[in-house]
């Protein structure tokens, strides 16, 4: 059953199982020893859930302190801030549409979606492929999977592909800036004959991998493919651009890393064969600690002292599927 830990220098799953975080030995023991009678629906009322909780406004979004009206109105500020609540609630919570609170989110966030299937705000009036992906992301694993305005939304992703097979952020292709101007002005079309940024593709593949229509899709293996090319490379575009941008860790996930992509890759039907993702593998498996958890450059780690017990249990997950055992 942990024959994947052998791959590791130390054995992680005692540091896991037996954490003060409740959330996190919940979930180590119901992943990475299949034990299903411990329900993650348990810790929606812990303290930390509720705090986020009384935070949740009227119509289902969570409002977002500061910003600059020049950039993005209150409401497109408040659709990023509910993006990032909501992953909390799924991915460190197990919320799903059986909370109250999830629905309504759910329900903010649909109405952020556009006639088009994508879901428009974040970056003012542009498309933006990778948070459209990153919020069908969430919303599948909270129990949407069924949802016509998810298929809706996948249909728009396969349209605004590169011709690689991949995604960028479309005002990029067309060499403009990502600025208030850009963010105000009409939405630009693609110029889909420009390469794919590994950045965005990352983000998009994850929606992909939550999703069992497309996961194993031809479409997804050749994305999966463009992606492991580019490991701990420079990206095309300048967003996040520097090749260090791979090993700069946070969760849940939010730009594209290098747990990121191994992540959706072991879903997406990869396996530790590939020498990439082996390649992969070998730097995480030089990266860990004594104490069976991972040193890592962590992102976000003042607002999360458990971070490092996140990254942990994504990384272990990860090892499980590549090694054969799900």
């Amino acid at each position: 059953m942990t024959d994947w830990v052998e791959q590791l220098r130390y054995d992680p799953l005692l540091t896991l199982i037996f954490t003060e975080n409740r959330a996190v030995a919940c979930f180590a023991k119901r992943d990475l020893f299949e034990d299903r009678e411990n329900s993650v629906a348990s810790l929606w009322t812990l303290p930390a859930v509720q705090k986020l909780l009384k935070r949740q406004q009227v119509d289902g979004s969570w409002h977002y302190h500061g910003g600059k009206p020049e950039v993005r109105s209150q409401q497109q500020y408040n659709q990023l801030e509910t993006y990032r609540i909501v992953g909390e609630l799924v991915e460190k919570y197990g919320f799903t549409r059986a909370h109250p609170a999830l629905e309504k989110a759910a329900e903010f966030l649909f109405r952020c979606q556009t006639t088009e299937g994508d879901f428009r705000g974040s970056y003012g009036n542009q498309y933006t492929p990778n948070y459209s992906a990153a919020i069908m992301e969430l919303l599948i694993k909270a129990g949407y999977g069924n949802d016509p305005r998810l298929e809706k939304g996948f249909q728009w992703l396969l349209a605004i592909r590169q011709q690689d097979g991949g995604w960028a952020i479309p005002v990029r292709t067309v060499g403009k800036r990502l600025d208030s101007t850009v963010m105000h002005a009409e939405t630009i079309t693609p110029d889909r004959s420009k390469p794919c940024s590994h950045l965005v593709t990352g983000v998009v593949l994850r929606a992909f991998a939550a999703y069992e229509r497309y996961r194993r899709s031809e479409e997804a293996r050749t994305a999966g493919k463009l992606m492991c090319s580019r490991f701990f490379m420079r990206d095309t575009y300048p967003d996040r651009a520097a090749p260090n941008f791979w090993t700069r860790f946070t969760f849940p996930f939010w730009f594209t890393d290098l747990l990121s992509a191994l992540d959706s890759l072991s879903l997406l039907g990869f396996t530790a064969e590939e020498p990439k993702i082996k390649e992969a593998l070998d730097w995480f498996v030089t990266s860990q600690g004594e104490d069976g958890l991972w040193n890592l450059t962590l992102l976000k780690a003042k607002s999360d002292k458990d971070l490092r017990l996140w990254l942990g249990l994504a990384i272990c997950r990860v090892f499980r599927r590549l090694y054969g055992q799900e």
